[in-house]
């Protein structure tokens, strides 16, 4: 279950899918001006769409999440910024492969 007070981010420009914990961590402070260790999850997609990780800090340690769907994409809203937020119940929709519904853009 996702914690409702977690700001979760999306990322709304594909990403290069190899990066790994510290390369996406420096994309969340150099693009999104954010900060991978406090500031919530942050969801990025692959250029062909069918590829998405989720980095997060869980207090513990980074945690990164990788999901590849055999078939169709995961469908992000165009964007004006950098990233969009979404609520649990949204990111919940994203990976199932579903377009989630009411999404609030931020700059």
């Amino acid at each position: 279950m996702i914690d409702a007070n977690v700001p979760i981010w999306v990322c709304s420009t594909p990403v290069d899918m190899r990066k790994g914990f510290d390369s996406l961590a420096e994309h969340v402070r150099a693009f999104l001006g954010r900060d991978p260790l406090k500031d919530g999850m942050f969801v990025f997609r692959g250029r062909r769409g069918h590829l998405l990780k989720v980095l997060w800090f869980d207090g513990t340690g980074v945690v990164l999440y990788y999901k590849r769907l055999h078939k169709g994409s995961f469908r992000l809203p165009a964007c004006d910024g950098p990233c969009m937020t979404l609520e649990p119940r949204q990111l919940l929709e994203l990976l199932e492969g579903l377009e989630p519904a009411a999404r609030r853009v931020a700059g």
